[in-house]
């Protein structure tokens, strides 16, 4: 699937993930306060959770490290995403998966972490 820029390649796929992931949380929020219902809540967050821990593998099928080895650095960016998140899958932790990609200090209309970490491959070529 890599051809051309390989920045722009993962940027491009992670836009999408990062999209579903803004939709499971709104999904989530929407659960908790509108429906009240906390076990939507869970089952929303467990799939963010697991959607950000198949990043690295997936991303993996994207970008051919080995075809582009300057990626290493960007790989283990994905890889630290996907760790956090199976460790929040591990513990059971809703609140560490509600957590995932947001800082202590970061504001609603901010980007979160995966956001962030997008415009910085677009940056990067």
């Amino acid at each position: 699937m890599s051809s051309g820029n390989p920045y722009l390649t993962l940027a491009q796929w992670l836009d999408k993930e990062a999209a579903e992931i803004r939709s499971i949380e709104s999904r989530a929020q929407t659960a908790l306060y509108d429906d009240k219902d906390d076990s939507a809540y869970r089952d929303l967050m467990r799939s963010k959770a697991l959607k950000l821990a198949s990043l690295a593998e997936q991303g993996g099928e994207v970008i051919n490290v080995a075809e582009y080895p300057d990626m290493g650095p960007a790989m283990k960016r994905l890889e630290r995403f996907s760790q956090s998140a199976a460790q929040s899958l591990e513990i059971g932790s809703v609140f560490f998966m509600s957590a995932l990609l947001y800082p202590e200090d970061h504001k609603i209309d901010d980007p979160n972490d995966l956001e962030e970490f997008v415009a910085e491959l677009r940056a990067s070529r």
